[in-house]
């Protein structure tokens, strides 16, 4: 069976935020399937620090330092990014935060900064680089990393959720605008996975680990390379007409609907 439908050689993929976690795991799959990456981030020594993970992995990467949501900012740099490395065919808006705090408690300033950040940010970053594809009258592919929380609520992260859900539905509305410009616009919906911020919870006895352990019908928490094959289908050939779509990678578990996996 011939791969080229997954073959992203000579493709420039943009993934923000991705110096580290489920990002970084994002861009090494498609630099793994032959696209030259390019990554930003608002700390240079995150930066810095990220290209010797790459390298250790084989890869180069190209990076940058701006902010996602500041609309000047990203124009200047596309400008640049497309001159220092080509035009951009790939866009993964992975840049966000989370700050868990009830709503009762949450400052007006707290829950703006994460609807700024996560749902505002990716609205730049998509209608600047897709405003590029449609005037050159290329393809292109916009990867919108959503959530769970894009489908369920949960404690203490009301602002998350909200951003998360809002870019389920501005991922849809991107798809509805550009898809006669033959650009496809789709997200990723991630599960819990083993992570740097989530080893101090995965131990035995954790009652967290325990809530995700039984309640994710795969009985894992997920390992940050099991993105790339979503990523590499969402950015290549082979999805061509997949838009609109939220893949969440997720071990099963939003199908049990909360539902303890143990339980008849």
């Amino acid at each position: 069976m011939s791969l080229e439908l997954f073959d992203l050689s000579g493709k420039v993929a943009l993934v923000t935020g991705a110096t580290h976690g489920l990002g970084m795991a994002i861009a090494t799959g498609l630099g793994n399937a032959g696209a030259k990456i390019v990554v930003n981030d608002v700390l240079s020594e995150k930066l810095e620090n990220c290209k010797k993970e790459y390298a250790s992995q084989g890869l180069e990467v190209s990076t940058y330092l701006f902010d996602v949501t500041d609309e000047k900012s990203v124009i200047e740099h596309l400008d640049l990014i497309e001159k220092e490395v080509g035009e951009i065919d790939i866009l993964v808006n992975n840049a966000g935060i989370i700050k868990r705090i009830p709503i009762i408690e949450m400052e007006v300033e707290d829950f703006s900064q994460v609807i700024n950040i996560d749902l505002v940010g990716p609205f730049i970053m998509g209608k600047n680089v897709a405003k590029r594809m449609i005037e050159r009258k290329s393809k292109g592919k916009i990867i919108n990393m959503c959530s769970m929380m894009s489908e369920l609520g949960r404690n203490s992260v009301s602002a998350y959720a909200a951003a998360k859900g809002g870019l389920k539905m501005l991922t849809r509305n991107m798809a509805t605008e550009w898809a006669k410009h033959d650009i496809q616009v789709n997200g990723i919906g991630p599960g819990y996975f083993a992570t740097s911020q989530t080893e101090p919870i995965r131990v035995d006895g954790h009652p967290f680990n325990e809530f995700i352990l039984n309640r994710t019908p795969a009985g894992k928490w997920g390992d940050p390379s099991d993105l790339a094959g979503a990523a590499i289908f969402l950015s290549s050939k082979a999805s061509d007409f997949v838009n609109g779509h939220i893949l969440y990678v997720d071990g099963g578990i939003l199908a049990t609907i909360g539902k303890p996996v143990n339980e008849a």
